[in-house]
C-alpha cells in the first residue's frame, strides 16, 4: 500500500486511514493554555463598548423577544424590516439573549466564544499536516491579530463566518487524509451556513479548499470530482433551504428584505452584498448612497494590490503577512518535486490559496469594503506564516533555509516598526527595540549559531517573539480601548486616523472620520429620556416609526418597544410604500412619527430614498408637530 510521511507532523499517512502518533508531551498543556489566554483577551471588560453597533443589536433584542424576527433577522419585534445581511449570527446572540435575558454580555459572549472557538480548530487544522508547533504558532498568531481580536469583541457577522470558514477548512483537511464523501459533505455545509452569516463573503475561500481536495485526496480524478459535487450539493442545500423559506412565505407576512429592490434574498445576494461590492455601485438598488468606488476608496483606501498594507488596512491585518508570502514561495519551492498527496504542499495549497485568493478581491474591490472585513484573512495569513516558517526551521542546516527565515523575521519586524509608527505617539520606545530584536534575532539566525540544542531552543523563542510582539502588542490595545459601533483595532487615536474622510457612514453602521472619533468619545449617542418614557408608555404594534436605523435603533435599544425603520438603514430602502405607510397609521398601529435629524451626508440632506421623503411629506403636512423632550415628534393617534 502506498505510504505517505508527513515527518513534520509525526504522522504516517495510508490512502483512506490516518495512522496516528502521540502528540510531544508538551502539547496539549501549551494549547489549553493558548486556549485560555484567549479567552481572557476576548473576553476583558467585554461591556466596555455597550451594545457595540446599534444597528445589529437592535436586531439582536428583536429576535431576544420575537421567534419571527429571530427566524428572518428583523430589525424590530413587530417585523417590519430585516437587517442587510442573513441573519445567521443574529440568531447566536437572539438565542443567548432569550436564555440570559437581553444585555451586552449575553449578545457579546456568543462572539468572543466563537473566536475561542475559531483558535483552537485552527491549531487542530494545522496541526495534522504540520505539526503542534505549527499548530500552536498559527493559533497564537491568529489570536492576536488585531482584527480579530476587534471582531471578535463585537456584534458583526464576521465572527461567526470566521468560525465556519474556519470549519471548512478543518473538514477539507479531512476530506483530503480520507477521500470519502462525508467530511466534503461537511466542509459544505459549513460553507452554506456561512453564506447564511453573509452571503458570499463565505464563498471566497471556496477555490482554495476545493484545489487542496482536487490536487492532493488519495483518490482517482473521477472520485475527487464526485466528492466535490458532494460538497457543492451540501452548500446548495445548507443555504438554499432558508432562501427557499423565505421567498415561499409570504411577503405580507414577512419583514421586507432590507438592500433588496425586490424584496428578495436573491437580489440582495446579487445586487447589494454581491456583484456592487466588487465592482462598485450605489446603496440599495443602485439607488445611490455610499456605496460605490468612491466608498470603497474613503473607507479602505484605493483598489490595487498595495491595499492590504495602507493606512486602513495595515494595522488589522499584515502584521505577518509579508512573512507570510515570502514563506509561500519558499515552501512551494521546496516542495517541487513532492508527490501529489505530500501534506506539506497540501497545507500550501489550502492557506496559500485563501490568502492570495481573498486578498486579491479585497485588494481590488471597487464597491463598499471596509478594514475589518479582512479578519476572513486572518486565519489564512497566520496558519501559512506557523506551516512554511515551521518548514526552514527544520531545514535550517541549509544556509538558503536559514537566510529565508532570517528574512521573513527581519521583514515582520520592519514592518512592524512601519505600522507602529503610524500610531503617532503611542508607545514609541516599542517600535525601536522591536526594530533591533528582530534585526539581532534574523542574524543569528542566518549565520547559524543555534548548532546546540538548548542554543536551538532559545532563538527560536526569540524569533517567535519578534514576530508576533508588534501585532500582539496592538492586539492587546485594542481589547482596552471601548469602540461602540466602530470595529477598529489598536490605539484609539491610531483607529480613528485609519477611519476614513470626516463625517461618512458606512452603509453597514460603521461611522468614520471625525463621527467616528466623536461616537467612541462620548459613548453611545446620548438618549432622550422623556422621549423614552413617551416610547414606554405605548400600546401601539410599533411605539414609533422614523427614517433610518440611525434613530430607530438607539430608541428601540433604551426602550425595548419597537420602533419602525423606514426605509431601512440608510434609508434608502422602498419599504414601507406610501400608501402601506398610511394604513398602518389608520389601523393605530403606529404612535409617533419623529423626523429624521439634518445629517451631513447625502442621504441625510435628502432624507433618505423616495418612500421616505414621501411618508415625511404626508405626515408633516397632515399632522401637527410636538415636541417630547426637546424632539420634534408627531403624535399619530387622535
Amino acid at each position: 500500500m502506498t505510504t505517505t510521511t508527513g515527518r513534520r507532523s509525526g504522522r504516517a499517512w495510508q490512502v483512506g486511514r490516518r495512522v496516528p502518533v502521540r502528540l510531544p508531551s508538551w502539547a496539549r498543556p501549551s494549547v489549553l493554555g493558548l486556549l485560555a489566554a484567549t479567552a481572557l483577551l476576548y473576553l476583558w471588560d467585554l461591556g466596555s463598548s455597550g451594545h457595540a453597533n446599534d444597528y445589529y443589536a437592535a436586531a439582536v433584542q428583536a429576535g431576544a423577544q420575537d421567534w419571527k424576527a429571530l427566524f428572518f433577522g428583523s430589525l424590530d419585534p413587530a417585523n417590519g424590516i430585516t437587517v442587510d445581511k442573513p441573519p445567521a449570527s443574529l440568531w447566536v446572540m437572539g438565542l443567548s439573549g432569550r436564555i440570559f435575558g437581553f444585555s451586552s454580555w449575553s449578545m457579546l459572549v456568543p462572539q468572543a466564544l466563537a473566536g475561542v472557538a475559531s483558535v483552537g480548530l485552527l491549531y487542530a487544522t494545522v496541526r495534522r499536516w504540520s505539526g503542534a508547533a505549527a499548530g500552536l504558532f498559527a493559533g497564537a498568531a491568529f489570536a492576536l491579530t488585531p482584527v480579530a481580536t476587534s471582531i471578535f469583541r463585537f456584534n458583526k457577522p464576521d465572527a461567526l463566518l470566521t468560525l465556519l470558514l474556519v470549519a471548512a477548512a478543518y473538514c477539507t483537511v479531512r476530506a483530503t487524509e480520507t477521500g470519502g464523501a462525508r467530511w466534503p459533505a461537511l466542509a459544505g455545509c459549513a460553507l452554506g451556513f456561512g453564506f447564511l452569516t453573509k452571503m458570499l463573503a463565505a464563498f471566497l475561500v471556496m477555490p482554495a479548499l476545493a484545489l487542496v481536495y482536487l490536487v492532493a485526496a488519495p483518490a482517482g480524478v473521477g472520485r475527487r470530482l464526485a466528492r466535490l459535487g458532494v460538497s457543492g450539493v451540501a452548500v446548495v442545500v445548507s443555504a438554499g433551504w432558508y432562501i427557499a423559506v423565505v421567498d415561499l412565505w409570504p411577503a405580507g407576512s414577512r419583514p421586507y428584505i432590507a438592500g433588496s429592490a425586490d424584496n428578495t434574498l436573491l437580489d440582495l445576494t446579487l445586487g447589494y452584498n454581491g456583484l456592487r461590492r466588487v465592482f462598485g455601485g450605489g446603496g440599495p438598488a443602485g439607488r445611490g448612497g455610499t456605496g460605490g468606488a468612491a466608498a470603497g476608496g474613503g473607507f479602505s483606501g484605493e483598489p490595487g494590490l498595495a491595499r492590504m498594507f495602507n493606512q486602513q488596512f495595515g494595522g488589522e491585518i499584515s502584521w505577518l503577512l509579508p512573512a507570510a508570502l515570502i514563506g509561500l514561495v519558499a515552501g512551494l519551492w521546496l516542495t517541487r518535486r513532492a508527490a501529489r498527496t505530500d501534506r506539506t504542499r497540501a497545507a500550501l495549497v489550502l492557506w496559500g490559496g485563501w490568502t492570495l485568493g481573498v486578498g486579491l478581491v479585497f485588494s481590488l474591490m471597487k464597491g463598499i469594503i471596509l478594514p475589518y472585513y479582512a479578519v476572513i484573512l486572518a486565519p489564512a495569513v497566520a496558519a501559512l506564516t506557523g506551516v512554511t516558517g515551521g518548514l526552514l526551521w527544520e531545514r535550517r542546516k541549509s544556509v538558503a533555509a536559514r537566510c529565508t527565515l532570517a528574512a521573513m523575521i527581519m521583514v515582520t519586524a520592519g514592518w512592524a516598526f512601519v505600522l507602529l509608527g503610524r500610531a503617532t505617539g503611542w508607545l514609541p520606545w516599542l517600535r525601536w527595540t522591536l526594530l533591533a530584536f528582530g534585526v539581532l534575532t534574523a542574524v543569528v539566525v542566518a549565520v547559524g549559531l543555534f548548532c546546540l540544542r538548548r542554543t536551538a531552543v532559545v532563538v527560536l523563542s526569540c524569533a517567535i517573539v519578534a514576530a508576533l510582539a508588534g501585532t500582539g502588542a496592538y492586539a492587546l490595545v485594542t481589547a482596552t480601548v471601548p469602540r461602540p459601533d466602530v470595529p477598529t483595532s489598536g490605539p484609539a487615536s491610531a483607529a480613528h486616523a485609519r477611519s476614513g474622510p470626516p463625517g461618512r457612514t458606512a452603509r453597514d453602521g460603521t461611522p468614520t472620520g471625525r463621527g467616528a472619533a466623536a461616537t467612541t468619545a462620548r459613548g453611545q449617542a446620548a438618549v432622550n429620556t422623556q422621549l423614552v418614557a413617551a416610547l414606554r408608555a405605548t400600546t401601539q404594534q410599533w411605539a414609533a416609526a422614523t427614517v433610518a436605523a440611525s434613530g430607530s435603533a438607539g430608541l428601540q435599544l433604551a426602550s425595548g418597544k419597537a420602533v419602525m425603520t423606514i426605509g431601512g438603514f440608510a434609508g434608502l430602502d422602498p419599504w414601507p410604500a406610501l400608501e402601506v405607510f398610511q394604513r398602518y397609521v389608520a389601523e393605530g398601529r403606529i404612535r409617533y412619527f419623529i423626523p429624521r435629524a439634518a445629517r451631513t451626508s447625502a442621504e441625510g440632506a435628502t432624507g433618505g430614498g423616495s418612500a421616505a421623503q414621501a411618508i415625511t411629506r404626508w405626515v408633516q403636512a397632515t399632522y401637527r408637530p410636538t415636541t417630547i423632550g426637546g424632539q420634534t415628534v408627531y403624535d399619530l393617534i387622535p
